[in-house]
């Protein structure tokens, strides 16, 4: 160190009592000079000292150093000017200290921390200094402390334990989890297993329960009319979602209806071409207890066109269609598996030979439907996209969209098998077949025959037997006026001796006496029976009947 750095390197008396230099660049004076005592920070107590001042230019002025640590011993002041010199090396040499002595030790290490045992090892306040210099160890004024790496290694430890001690409970737990759905397993297989055994043995019978409960249908009602000629031929298509079954009820144009519209009685062919399409589907929800929700206007050109738009059908036929004119092929051909176009279809499905019952053209018409909607998309959208091309006029009761989707499940039936083709059963005077008839509106519309709506006019179905026309129109100026809807039933092969007023409900019985009394027949004649399917009140006139 230069005279510049020392600022006491021309005091002779300093230089004289200068034992070395600590690690900070401080003088470290003769332990045994009396007014050189320090603290515990180095600095002189008791006097004043010159100050060194580690900035050569601002010589520090003398002060009077304050000990907080009033009650240390000598003993302690020694042990601290004796540990000096042990972390500077050797004293007096007049050499500065190196880079590591500055740091705290000759060698550059940093002294171990003090342990707290070795505060045992103080000696009391007031106590005499002891000779030996080496009960004071140099760890005791340590001030700067070490990782101890030991406390490292027992906390990597204690990790390492403690995550060995989770992974096993992760094991023990993953495996009582593996217990338990393996057991959860094992008790739904057995569950289900007796479930399917249950059910298996009763879905028969919970089949015929949903057959015999409320069913959900889906009807609509079609009418083919023919531009020439002005016929009709009336279905009602019948999709029933409960039991996935589907039907074609054809319905004879001789059936008896009773429109709303003056409450007269009429056919369906009239009706089909006199009233529209509305007033037929009310009366035959009236007459047939079902809830037919649209309907659907299929004149003749539309029918060749939805032909072609699937493609042509194939039918087994059951008779030779003629051509249009004299010298013509036939159009169609009596055989199965005959593919039939759109004209050819259309031919089919009108075709009456002469003196056949409508009964067996409806069949062929019922038989064409069923080709075509087996030729029909399943998908709604594409059923939709067919009849929008056909570019009719909806009927107001059923869009376009409402009848691709009807028509596509429908379709849906029909390429299954799950399809039948009915004939509703019709007397020759329009009424009902009887128990035939009843069952079949029953199991395939869900409905019961009845006459009228509440609060309808009852329907009376008269049936001339006295063996005189005449007796016909005296009836049914009659019952008109009294208010009754008339229903013509024909006549008998035969006269009858007596009349009868017969009733099915048990509700008609008092419209049944008033009846009798409106024509002039005696309540005797009126008992309850089967009666008219097409009608509240029959009424057979025998000879019996005055007029």
């Amino acid at each position: 160190m230069n005279d510049r750095q020392d600022p006491y390197a021309h005091d002779p008396y300093a230089q004289a009592q200068v034992f070395g230099y600590d690690a900070y660049g401080q003088p470290v004076y003769r332990p045994d000079a009396p007014e050189r005592v320090y603290d515990a920070y180095g600095q002189p107590l008791q006097q004043q000292t010159h100050g060194y001042d580690p900035y050569p230019a601002q010589p520090q002025q003398p002060q009077t150093a304050y000990d907080p640590y009033a009650t240390q011993t000598q003993q302690t002041q020694q042990a601290q000017q004796e540990w000096i010199p042990r972390q500077t090396g050797p004293v007096g040499q007049g050499e500065p200290v190196g880079q590591g002595e500055r740091e705290g030790t000759a060698d550059g290490r940093i002294p171990e921390p003090r342990l707290a045992a070795d505060s045992a090892a103080d000696p009391a306040p007031g106590s005499a200094p002891e000779a030996d210099a080496d009960a004071y160890r140099t760890e005791q004024f340590s001030f700067i402390e070490e990782p101890d790496e030991g406390s490292e290694d027992v906390i990597d430890w204690l990790k390492f334990s403690e995550s060995r001690t989770e992974r096993r409970d992760e094991r023990k737990r993953k495996g009582r989890n593996r217990v338990v759905a393996l057991a959860v397993v094992l008790v739904l297989a057995l569950g289900g297993g007796i479930g399917w055994l249950l059910l298996s043995g009763g879905e028969e019978k919970k089949s015929t329960a949903a057959a015999a409960g409320a069913q959900k249908r889906d009807v609509i009602v079609v009418h083919l009319r023919q531009t020439q000629g002005g016929d009709s031929s009336t279905a009602l298509l019948v999709d029933n979602e409960t039991s996935k079954k589907a039907t074609t009820l054809l319905l004879p144009n001789s059936l008896g209806l009773t429109t709303k519209e003056g409450g007269t009685a009429t056919t369906l062919g009239k009706a089909v071409q006199d009233a529209g399409t509305g007033a037929t589907r009310d009366a035959l929800n009236t007459l047939l207890g079902a809830d037919i929700k649209g309907s659907w206007r299929l004149d003749t050109p539309y029918l060749e066109n939805l032909v072609e738009l699937v493609g042509g059908i194939t039918v087994d036929t059951d008779a030779t269609v003629p051509g249009a004119k004299q010298g013509d092929g036939p159009l169609v051909e009596q055989g199965k598996g005959k593919t039939l176009g759109g004209r050819a279809a259309v031919g089919y499905a009108t075709y009456r030979a002469t003196g056949e019952d409508q009964g067996r053209q409806l069949a062929r018409f019922g038989q064409v439907m069923q080709a075509v909607l087996r030729k029909m998309s399943t998908d709604p959208q594409a059923a939709t996209t067919t009849v929008d091309s056909l570019a009719q006029i909806p009927d107001p009761s059923l869009s376009v969209q409402q009848l691709g989707a009807s028509l596509a499940h429908l379709a849906e039936k029909a390429k299954e098998g799950s399809y039948a083709t009915s004939v509703l059963p019709v007397k020759a005077d329009g009424a009902l077949g009887g128990q035939a008839a009843d069952t079949m509106v029953k199991d395939v519309l869900g409905g019961t025959v009845r006459a009228t709506a509440k609060g309808a006019p009852p329907r009376v179905s008269v049936k001339n037997a006295t063996g005189s026309a005449a007796a016909s129109g005296t009836a049914q100026v009659a019952l008109v006026n009294g208010g009754y809807t008339y229903v013509d039933g024909g006549a008998p092969g035969t006269a009858e001796a007596a009349s009868s007023v017969t009733y099915a409900d048990d509700a008609r019985a008092a419209e049944a006496k008033e009846v009798a009394r409106t024509l002039g027949l005696p309540e005797k004649a009126v008992r309850k029976d089967t009666g008219a399917g097409n009608a509240d009140v029959a009424v057979v006139l025998g000879k019996d009947y005055k007029g």
